[in-house]
Order: C-alpha cells, then structure tokens, then sequence
C-alpha cells in the first residue's frame, strides 16, 4: 500500500529535477459507501467495543478506501481486531495499531506520505493549465524570436 523512499519536497525545494517515480494518486472528496462490515463478533465471541465500531465507520468511509482490493479490506478488518485491543485497554496493541493506521493512510499526513489527495467532486477530470494543445506542447521552451537581435 505504502510507497517506498523520502516524503515529496516540495516543487522548489527538490534538488533532483528529474520526473519522480510515483506520482500523486487524486481521489473524489466522497465518502466510501461499499465497505464490508465488522464481524458480528470478534475473536473468541467478544463483542466490539464502542470506540472500535466508531473507528471502523471512519476508516470504513475514507475516499481512497475505492482503491482497495480484498485483501487490503482484510488487512483493515485484522487492525480492527488490534484497535478493539487497545479500546479495552491493552496499551501494548498501540505500537502495532499506529503503524497499520498509517499503511491505511488515515491521516493527512500518512495519506502525504503514500501521495494520495482528495480532489474536489465538482472540479472536472481534467484541468488543464494551457487550454491549447499547441501551447501546451511549448510551454517550457523559449522562443528565439525574444532572444534575436538583441545587441543590435
């Protein structure tokens, strides 16, 4: 889930100019509405507590939760059943829960890190900054013409 190597600098501060590997994945800003549910019941017929099941709905309903397969809503439901440990109380489970939370992408901050964001619904699929093709295709390249007859 998570990308490898250093968070993305920003624009002007990247001392390599060359394309980066792993581009930015854009999502619709709309909730996730086709989560799978908790088990009735967790591991030995406990029951989820109240904290886990308001976890869940939040992590269930994240925007980027489209680009999930089976096994990713597998490993969600797995962090479920150690979230529901550290909401009974066993301060051990927090490490393990921090570290899955954050291959979930359930901040902006971890969502930064895998180079996920949220896009505006409304906005179009494509907004071009040069509305010709033409221009577009010579927007980095300087034209000679400014640079003629410059002494004289």
């Amino acid at each position: 889930m998570a990308i490898a190597g250093r968070k993305p600098k920003p624009e002007g501060q990247r001392v390599n100019r060359h394309a980066l590997k792993h581009d930015w994945t854009d999502v619709k800003d709309i909730p996730y509405a086709d989560a799978p549910k908790l088990p009735s019941k967790r591991l030995q017929g406990k029951a989820w507590p109240t904290l886990t099941r308001r976890w869940w709905k939040a992590i269930s309903t994240m925007p980027h939760c489209v680009l999930w397969s089976d096994s990713d809503w597998q490993y969600a439901i797995d962090t479920a059943l150690i979230a529901a440990e550290f909401h009974d109380g066993d301060v051990k489970a927090a490490t393990e829960l921090r570290a899955r939370e954050k291959q979930l992408g359930n901040t902006v901050e971890h969502r930064r890190d895998m180079r996920i964001r949220y896009i505006d619904p409304d906005a179009a699929d494509t907004s071009p900054l040069i509305d010709d093709e033409e221009d577009a295709s010579n927007a980095d390249v300087a034209l000679m013409d400014d640079y003629r007859d410059v002494l004289g």
